[in-house]
């Protein structure tokens, strides 16, 4: 029996992978290092944690890090965040969920205020969610475990095998496996369907609007739920 469904954001609900992306090499060039867009996008869905270091030795992290993960910050707000599109559907897809019963998360690392107005494009900035959490929630972000379990935490009495985690990254769903919950992929954040049935995904769907429409047959309701 599933009682609750942890959304992804980024890549997820919005169409913001390739922005992210771009952002983060125009910052790392700011510091002379010319990263090519396609090995930049293949870490995004990884928090900047996470993906810095696969750029960055030890000792420049440690010196530029900071500095670095708050101008690709300032970085995506002035120039990407207004480019950010909501998939279609997205916001229904929420309110089917809510409709079933099911208590709805944002299981989200972006920061506090990116998160505000994404909720915004997508249209829920005043819809009744169970829970949501930003990058301030958890401690190590994607592939870690850390925001699925803060987002779960918030829902008392949930488990993680009555969630279903619903994402677009193959570090999704490695940090859903590790916190005991599967997840439905999803192609619209530009990763392969080999990629991520490979990290443990349990169905695969082209976007929102693909799920919406399958919604009785999928594992949200319980008709394509595996044993």
């Amino acid at each position: 029996m599933i009682k609750a469904v942890l959304f992804d954001v980024d890549g997820t609900l919005v169409d913001s992978v390739d922005l992210h992306a771009q952002a983060w090499v125009d910052a790392f060039k700011e510091i002379g290092h010319n990263i090519s867009f396609d090995r930049m996008r293949n870490q995004i869905g990884k928090g900047g944690d996470q993906l810095m270091p696969v750029f960055l030795p030890p000792e420049e992290l440690e010196e530029k890090g900071k500095a670095l993960e708050k101008r690709r910050g300032d970085i995506f707000r002035e120039g990407y965040l207004p480019r950010v599109r909501a998939f279609p559907e997205a916001a229904e897809l929420l309110k089917r969920v809510d409709k079933a019963g099911l208590r709805a998360a944002l299981a989200s690392s972006a920061n506090e205020e990116e998160l505000a107005a994404l909720k915004r494009i997508i249209g829920i900035e005043d819809a009744r969610l169970d829970a949501e959490t930003s990058s301030s929630d958890a401690e190590r972000s994607k592939p870690f475990p850390d925001i699925f379990e803060a987002a779960l935490a918030q829902l008392s009495g949930v488990s993680p095998d009555e969630t279903i985690v619903v994402g677009d990254t193959p570090y999704d769903a490695e940090a859903a496996g590790k916190a005991g919950i599967r997840m439905i992929g999803m192609l619209c954040g530009g990763f392969p369907e080999e990629a991520l049935r490979d990290a443990g995904c349990i169905a695969i769907y082209r976007d929102p609007a693909h799920l919406l429409a399958e919604y009785e047959a999928s594992p949200l309701g319980a008709g394509g739920m595996p044993d």
